[in-house]
């Protein structure tokens, strides 16, 4: 697939609104609140007038009849009834909590997930959130098979148009759907990213695709390349990348507000694969490696969604990608390499080269004086241990650090923010080098790697790290509006902390 294909490219259904229905062959999705009391039953959550009285009552009593409870990410099929111009109703459990967006979004993604092969739904789940009910819509009918023949792809697809259901379609029920999709499909260019193989993902190519796809959202785009980054004193891009024969890059992205009087600087980790280099990893497992640029690919997205939003802020992206390969030219356990503004870096571990990479760009960042720091990494296993696979670390300046985790918990990612206890800073110290990349022992690894990050950055600017080692690439089975793969963690925290800083705050 080439850039401009990969731009091109269908990411999601088709989703607007609708006051009514009309198509036999449709699938209406209810939601299903369960009871809160013993002995109560079950409700349908349904928008205003949208089903008469008889029809949502014919659908109650089928859907008693059959056990539902309304437990979330219960699904039942029953039959429309004769008065409704639709073949199957469909009702999905939301729990006893649909005034939480999050329960919205799941309960549409998990819906839409359970209905491929149907050519068109319709969706009440709008009742208790349009803008989750579209997020979760979409992303739960995202699919990646651009690399699939016909040996493999599925006759049944997702659903290629969702109807959201809508008392009446004002300005402000379009307005949300518009800023729902353009964040939805900022999540699903970032999924995309992860689940593009390595050998079609290298630093060249995927710095190539981000300035297609920045350059049409009306960004600035700067790419260096290797020799640029050589001479301009890259040392940590250049000494990971230097065992590869696929050289790094590094990416600058833009959206310059009118009138703005502040400024986001974003920074992603972009290890396009990574064996480990010389301190190999073990091989079960190493396939997962091609999620390493999760963070640069959410940063890249999140940028994106910032330009089609039109968010009043100037947002700079600043995005090291490079490949982390065993050869001769690999750098060693031992070298020391000079970063970019010249600290030097004992590298004890070649396998811990997401912060070399990041460091370079962030104070590459810092240069264009931000008011805020943002940035993300695949980082490390550390991660995993602490909070498991679905829940972001989220670590920095004390106050920016629980903004950014409050805000990464109300749009459903979870984010836990962490602490940078004092104590840990001496173990990063080197024998001969200003810093080394690693600390002598295994505990606080996702703290110390922290640390290590919070040395490049500015003093005194507002600065938070989000570690998504886990959270970026599920590889279990899908759930709500996640499938199997990418998953576009942290996109949604990351523009909506955007947004929250337009807003003055």
């Amino acid at each position: 697939m080439s850039a401009n294909d990969f731009s091109d490219r269908v990411r999601g259904p088709r989703i607007d609104l609708t006051t009514g229905l009309s198509n036999d062959d449709d699938v209406l999705v209810v939601g299903l609140l369960a009871a809160t009391d013993d002995g109560e039953e079950p409700t349908l959550l349904l928008v205003e007038d949208f089903l008469d009285d008889e029809s949502a009552e014919q659908i109650s009593s089928a859907l008693s009849a059959l056990g539902a409870g309304g437990s979330s990410g219960e699904i039942t099929r029953v039959p429309a009834p004769s008065s409704l111009p639709v073949g199957v109703v469909l009702a999905v459990g939301l729990g006893t909590d649909a005034d939480d967006p999050e329960t919205v979004r799941q309960a549409a993604g998990n819906a839409i997930r359970s209905l491929d092969g149907t050519a068109r739904v319709v969706s009440t789940l709008s009742a208790a959130g349009l803008g989750a009910a579209a997020e979760g819509s979409y992303l739960g009918a995202y699919r990646f098979d651009e690399l699939r023949t016909d040996k493999s792809r599925s006759a049944k697809r997702p659903p290629a148009t969702v109807l959201l259901a809508v008392p009446a379609k004002t300005k402000q029920a379009k307005a949300e759907l518009d800023h729902a999709l353009i964040v939805a499909d900022s999540v699903a260019i970032a999924r995309d990213f992860v689940n593009t193989p390595p050998n079609l993902l290298f630093p060249a190519e995927f710095a190539e695709r981000a300035r297609v796809l920045g350059s049409k959202a009306g960004l600035r785009v700067e790419i260096l390349d290797d020799v640029e980054l050589a001479k301009a004193g890259y040392g940590g891009i250049v000494g990971v990348g230097q065992g590869s024969s696929r050289k790094p890059r590094l990416v600058r992205l833009t959206h310059e507000a009118k009138g703005a009087d502040r400024t986001v600087a974003l920074v992603g980790k972009g290890i396009t694969f990574d064996t480990g280099g010389i301190s190999i990893k073990p091989a079960a497992g190493m396939d997962h490696m091609t999620s390493d640029m999760g963070g640069a690919a959410a940063v890249i997205a999140s940028t994106i969604a910032a330009a089609r939003l039109d968010v009043p802020v100037t947002v700079i992206a600043t995005v090291p990608m490079a490949e982390n390969m065993p050869s001769s030219t690999a750098q060693r356990p031992g070298d020391v390499l000079t970063q970019y503004g010249g600290t030097t870096v004992e590298v004890l571990n070649t396998d811990a080269e997401g912060r070399l990479i990041l460091a370079d760009a962030i104070v590459r960042a810092c240069e264009d004086e931000p008011d805020f720091l943002i940035d993300t990494a695949t980082l490390t296993g550390a991660q995993m241990v602490a909070l498991g696979t679905r829940t972001p670390g989220v670590l920095g300046t004390d106050d920016f650090r629980d903004r950014v985790a409050a805000i990464s918990q109300s749009v459903g990612e979870n984010g836990w923010p962490m602490p940078l206890p004092a104590e840990l800073r001496s173990d990063l110290d080197s024998r001969i080098a200003d810093l080394a990349n690693v600390t002598n022992h295994r505990w606080g690894g996702m703290l110390s790697a922290a640390m290590f990050l919070r040395e490049f950055v500015t003093e005194g600017l507002d600065w938070v790290h989000i570690d998504v080692a886990g959270p970026a690439f599920n590889t279990g089975g899908p759930w709500g509006y996640t499938g199997k793969g990418g998953t576009g963690v942290p996109v949604r925290t990351i523009v909506a902390v955007i947004e929250d800083i337009a807003g003055g705050a």
